[in-house]
């Protein structure tokens, strides 16, 4: 990249005097809210979220500093994000359906390795193996979206790449323990053909109507926005699984009782293996045999929540899918460049 800047790049002198028309205030607002607010989203969960001071006292922080921010983007006379951009139509949209779409992009990508790795025991290689099918079909098809621009309105192609992703999410809402890496061949490569239509579509429409001058602080702000939606989205889907495993534990635990049957004669049958594999006394069998069916208990519930993230993710999209027609027709060729 740096080869290429000084081949490409048409020298110039230095003005570091430019540095004094900085919008400096922006810059450590931002920096320290958003900062604050991720490490919130990040280790929230973790720490039983308001429960913990830390936690409590970087919500305080974020708050102040991003409300701080607001104000002085909304002030400045060269603000850092011009978030008076929000107000065009198309670029308030294009920005929404960008934030819900990495939250979905970023999602899937931390809870399908979670998936692997603590239900299944992949290792990294083996996670790997399973996530290339989901970018490799995209060399072949992100190089045919200008062509179909050309053809199709943008927001239709958007809606159809945004439709197919969540698709490929809702493939993975029957979960069971025997769902591993074959399982996600077709989901994957489903979610790849969906993402490839996506996100240049979504320049042309966020970016078709900013003026040239504009484009590059519209190009940040869509691009943080979609960075903040991702953070949102592992963070929340952190959450929903952890929840979703303790209310699926709760129910599945409700009919593991030994007033049924069915239950008495499994635990008799796990006591007798452990018994007949090197447990000599009957009482300690019997205690690894409840443990062993704990673990059983704990392994479903686990598989159940994480298809509960899946279908919430493909609620997000279902939401920008509907967000994405409500646009106005973009010029194909309009304002893509900017938006990367």
């Amino acid at each position: 990249m740096v080869v290429a800047l000084a081949l490409t790049l048409d020298p110039s002198p230095m003005r570091l005097d430019l540095l004094k028309e900085g919008d400096w205030a922006g810059v450590v607002t931002m920096a320290i809210g958003l900062s604050a607010f991720q490490t919130v989203l990040e280790e929230g969960n973790k720490d039983d979220w308001f429960a913990s001071p830390f936690i409590l006292r970087l919500v305080v922080i974020a708050a102040v500093f991003l409300t701080a921010f607001i104000v002085i983007e909304l002030t400045v006379a060269k603000p850092l994000i011009n978030i008076r951009l929000l107000k065009q139509r198309n670029f308030g949209i294009g920005v929404l359906t960008n934030t819900l779409v990495g939250f979905a992009l970023f999602g899937t990508v931390y809870i399908l390795p979670q998936y692997l790795g603590q239900v299944q025991r992949y290792n990294a290689e083996q996670t790997g193996n399973v996530l290339a099918w989901t970018g490799l079909p995209q060399l072949l098809i992100i190089p045919l979206v200008p062509w179909m621009m050309k053809r199709w309105d943008a927001r239709y192609i958007a809606f159809v790449g945004i439709a197919i992703f969540a698709a490929s999410c809702f493939m993975n809402i029957t979960l069971s323990l025997d769902s591993s890496g074959d399982q996600f061949f077709l989901p994957n490569v489903v979610r790849a053909i969906g993402q490839a239509l996506v996100l240049t579509p979504f320049s042309a429409i966020t970016t078709g109507a900013i003026a040239p001058s504009e484009a590059g602080a519209a190009s940040g702000l869509s691009n943080m926005m979609r960075n903040l939606g991702g953070a949102v989205g592992t963070a929340a889907l952190s959450t929903i699984l952890t929840k979703r495993d303790q209310f699926h534990s709760n129910i599945i635990g409700q009919s593991i009782t030994l007033t049924r049957d069915e239950v008495r004669a499994r635990l008799e049958q796990m006591t007798d293996y452990f018994m007949a594999h090197g447990v000599a006394d009957r009482a300690m069998a019997t205690a690894k045999a409840v443990g062993q069916l704990g673990a059983v208990v704990k392994r479903q519930a686990l598989v159940m929540g994480f298809s509960d993230t899946f279908a919430v993710i493909g609620v997000v999209l279902s939401v920008a899918a509907v967000a994405v027609l409500v646009a106005r027709r973009a010029a194909a060729s309009a304002g893509t460049a900017g938006a990367h």
